[in-house]
């Protein structure tokens, strides 16, 4: 179970610097190409499916938007002629001319099961009204032309190559056409049985963004869930392969599965980065879901590793192995437009170590928020800034995207005491906000983090505390009286019950103990009324606790 941790919500605004002002996201069902230069532009193209998240079987039509662009301006280029390819696993699903006069290009796709042919664009048929100057495919008004085909009948990725032959008039061509490479995926969903000890038959299914997955195995001993699926190694390939995504659902019943389970992963072999495994117990009511998000440069990472005999190799090997349970602390970040964050880590860690922090998004209707865009930064006990998080490249996003809406940060803290995070929702799916969200929260690394003390009081618990000894506070942070003469005063108010707290066991009297100080920083906070006063009992009992003062 998720425990909390000591948590001050506190008005804190610190602006966290972004190098731009507009983001192209990159999800499972949307990429953007690399951008090529183009009579002084940047410009690119942004493939997207609708719906976005897609599995086969389940949609009868889709759409895929191609949007030609300059990076620099984030302006369309119009008038523009495109022959687009549509690819899965080496075969050629579709090839046609299309034309658009905004530079936003909509087509139609129907999925068509049962093709047989060897070559399966042969089944493929186009629909749609051919311009008389451009000569590819458009449409008038709201139509949009039409591809009836065996595309998106299966799981997979899918390459969508664009080569733009022409821009800003239907006669003009352009000297050397503009080749772009994106991918989109769409999921399949597999099912298997395993057998437990106990002899009980569970369902796993097993939603594939890639390929299909073969020789499915559930080991016993360890509970470990391993699998094969097609794939190539090769790193001219690798270098186009934005993300692998597998998903593994097991029955919430299931323990070994449960959320508060660690997990190592391994991609052939090779233990992979802790951000690549996502529990998500949120998106399904029935079922627990682990994702493996293999991205394009742990994939390179592996291969090197591996080495050149690795590269012919035409199959990736998964396996998930539980690890057992872990206590974690927590604490929600709320937004002004109703969503909130839930921040979550191991309790085992503290100051020095790597913590994993797990971020996880919801909406206003406690759903999890997929592809969602977000900034971080925290500020030390002292002031100051560090880990500043604004997204893998800067020049082109406002932020960092989570496809799944939960995501593992790894975040040094390097010293107990009271830290605050700022955390900024800049966009969702594949573009910014018009305005962005921050929500502030302070949170303790340290003593009290892994042991049984928990400093926030209950509402149940009695509180009192009369105005006047936010002087006396006031005049500790300030440092006009000192620390004895500070926690002399408190313990006095204690004794004498002018000053009512919950029950706290007291430690040992330590003669010699500091007061940290985030405690120091809490008595200010509450003297200017910044944090009540359930929340500045919680650091007198933290000082009760420790035997800096003896009640």
């Amino acid at each position: 179970m998720y425990y909390k941790s000591f948590l001050i919500i506190a008005a804190v605004c610190v602006t966290l610097p972004f190098l731009s002002e507009s983001a192209f996201g990159h999800g499972l069902g949307g990429d953007a190409a690399p951008p090529i230069s183009f009579e002084g532009m940047e410009v690119t193209i942004f493939t997207q499916l609708d719906p976005a998240d897609m599995t086969a079987g389940e949609v009868d039509s889709a759409n895929i938007s191609i949007r030609f662009f300059d990076m620099l301006t984030d302006e369309n280029l119009n008038q523009v002629t495109y022959r687009v390819e549509v690819w899965r696993s080496g075969d050629l699903l579709a090839r046609n001319y299309f034309y658009d006069d905004d530079g936003t290009l909509n087509v139609e796709v129907r999925p068509k099961a049962d093709c047989y042919e060897e070559k399966p664009w042969k089944c493929t048929e186009y629909y749609g009204e051919v311009h008389g100057t451009a000569g590819g495919l458009f449409a008038r008004g709201e139509g949009r032309p039409l591809i009836d085909g065996p595309i998106f009948e299966k799981g997979g990725l899918y390459n969508v190559k664009v080569s733009i032959e022409g821009a800003t008039s239907p006669r003009s061509l352009v000297a050397q056409p503009l080749n772009f490479d994106t991918f989109v995926s769409v999921a399949q969903d597999q099912s298997f049985f395993i057998k437990t000890a106990e002899a009980a038959e569970v369902p796993v299914t097993v939603k594939t963004y890639y390929d299909d997955v073969e020789n499915f195995t559930y080991n016993q001993g360890n509970n470990a869930i391993s699998f094969d699926m097609p794939f190539d190694w090769d790193p001219e390939y690798i270098e186009l392969v934005q993300m692998v995504h597998e998903e593994i659902r097991v029955p919430k019943s299931f323990d070994p599965y449960n959320p508060e389970t660690s997990f190592k992963g391994y991609v052939d072999g090779v233990e992979v980065d802790q951000r690549v495994l996502v529990m998500d117990p949120y998106s399904s009511e029935t079922e627990n879901i682990v994702h493996f998000l293999v991205t394009g440069t742990e994939l390179q990472r592996i291969n090197e590793l591996l080495g050149e005999s690795h590269y012919s190799s035409k199959t990736m090997s998964f396996e998930l192995v539980p690890e057992g349970t872990v206590e974690k602390n927590s604490f929600d970040m709320p937004f002004d437009n109703g969503y909130k964050a839930l921040i979550a880590w191991d309790s085992a860690y503290g100051a020095g170590d790597e913590i994993p922090f797990e971020f996880s998004f919801f909406d206003n209707n406690g759903g999890i928020v997929k592809d969602v865009i977000y900034a971080f930064g925290l500020v030390s006990p002292q002031g100051e800034q560090f880990n500043l998080v604004t997204g893998d490249t800067p020049e082109e996003f406002v932020g960092t995207k989570s496809v799944e809406g939960i995501a593992t940060h790894f975040i040094t803290i390097p010293d107990d005491g009271m830290y605050t995070l700022n955390l900024v929702l800049t966009g969702e799916g594949f573009s910014n906000y018009d305005e962005f969200f921050q929500s502030s929260q302070m949170f303790e690394v340290g003593v009290s983090t892994t042991s049984s003390f928990n400093p926030i009081p209950s509402a149940e618990q009695s509180v009192n505390i009369p105005n006047w000894v936010k002087n006396n506070a006031k005049w500790w942070s300030n440092g006009e009286i000192d620390d004895n003469t500070f926690a002399s005063g408190i313990e006095f108010m204690i004794k004498e019950g002018i000053i009512s707290v919950p029950t706290t066991s007291s430690g040992a009297q330590n003669d010699n103990a500091t007061i940290p100080d985030w405690v120091r920083n809490n008595a200010a906070w509450w003297a200017d009324g910044q944090i009540d006063d359930n929340t500045f009992a919680s650091g007198i009992q933290f000082l009760v606790k420790e035997g800096i003062i003896s009640v």
